[in-house]
């Protein structure tokens, strides 16, 4: 199917160009959302007399979300979620939860804008994109952990793991210390 495209559309194509997609994709995403309009002459004729107003209204949102990531670009927040000893997590984090983190941080950001390369499920520090606008793409940090003070931990450049590995060194040296007194007491008697 034809479409004509409203506003860019990443790996599709920039607004105003007629692009070849598959009937699905027009159907269930491109027409429905607002980014595109079926190619038949009545409809290019609507977007040529329209496209002055669409640019000036893509560019308006496009200064928006300039504004908006200027803010927000190199932010980190803090997902707190339950795991295990290793560090992994009993679930995963969502871009759902990656944008409440943000709103609770005063962000206006919408579960669609964020994108996750891959699941996270592990706690520590990781890198996500937001995507603003077509245009507008900004990088956040998210501070997964099970507590706040461990976020703070892992902020100052420590992992859980070697938290872990610490405790555990420290715990076995003192049962060694431990038996060390014991046996200089049991040695004097």
């Amino acid at each position: 199917m034809q479409v004509i495209l409203l506003e860019r559309v990443a790996k599709l194509g920039q607004m105003g160009e007629v692009v070849n997609v598959k009937d699905g994709y027009a159907r269930n995403f491109l027409l429905p959302q607002g980014k595109a309009l079926r190619a038949n002459e009545a409809n290019i004729k609507s977007f040529e007399a329209k496209k002055a107003q669409l640019e000036a209204q893509n560019l308006e949102t496009r200064k928006e979300a300039e504004a908006v990531g200027a803010k927000l670009d190199g932010q980190t927040f803090i997902v707190i979620r339950s795991a295990s000893d290793a560090g992994a997590l009993y679930g995963s984090v969502t871009p759902r939860d990656a944008a409440e983190a943000a709103t609770q941080a005063g962000f206006t950001v919408n579960r669609t804008q964020i994108v996750l390369d891959k699941p996270i499920k592990d706690l520590g520090l990781h890198t996500v994109t937001v995507r603003l606008h077509p245009d507008v793409a900004v990088k956040i940090k998210l501070n997964v952990a099970r507590s706040v003070e461990e976020a703070e931990l892992q902020a100052s450049g420590k992992s859980v793991a070697e938290l872990a590995a610490e405790a555990e060194a420290q715990a076995e040296f003192e049962i060694a210390e431990l038996f060390d007194e014991m046996g200089a007491a049991a040695s004097e008697e």
